[in-house]
């Protein structure tokens, strides 16, 4: 094998890794609200065993509902970047095996590469809906503290 081919496929394949780092971050910072969601569930459904007020059991099940729904985005987001994390690999799998064994692999590498793009801006858009979700029911201290 040529020694600069091997070496240019090294340099072509890095590019990439860099996305790699970010999927795996945003894997990260999705996990971690996905563990506050499912703590959050936990406490109301322990929370809903001892209520008998049926206003407090509607609440307590709406926001149930609510966590339920921002669970799925947070699973999909997930599902999402961890499909886009393949792609990557497998962009530069195909980066350094085109360079190296001299069979032109290119679009293959280049629908690779876009559909990991595609799959992480699905991510984010997931990761958006759930953190609106997440705020809009927030009230900031507009309780009692309004002027």
């Amino acid at each position: 094998m040529d020694t600069d081919a091997i070496s240019h496929g090294i340099q072509l394949a890095v590019a990439p890794v860099f996305l790699l780092s970010a999927v795996a971050a945003m894997i990260t910072a999705v996990a971690v609200r996905l563990a506050r969601i499912i703590d959050r569930a936990r406490t109301l459904e322990d929370q809903l065993k001892g209520l008998t007020d049926i206003l407090d059991i509607a609440a307590v099940w709406n926001e149930l509902a609510e966590l339920r729904t921002r669970g799925h985005l947070a699973n999909y987001s997930i599902g999402l970047l961890t499909l886009c994390g393949f792609l990557i690999g497998g962009t530069i799998v195909i980066l350094f095996l085109g360079e190296t064994i001299n069979v032109e692999m290119r679009r293959l590498a280049v629908w690779a590469f876009l559909s990991s793009v595609f799959c992480f801006m699905l991510a984010l858009l997931c990761f958006l809906v759930e953190t609106w979700i997440a705020t809009r029911v927030l009230q900031f201290g507009k309780h009692g503290l309004e002027r």
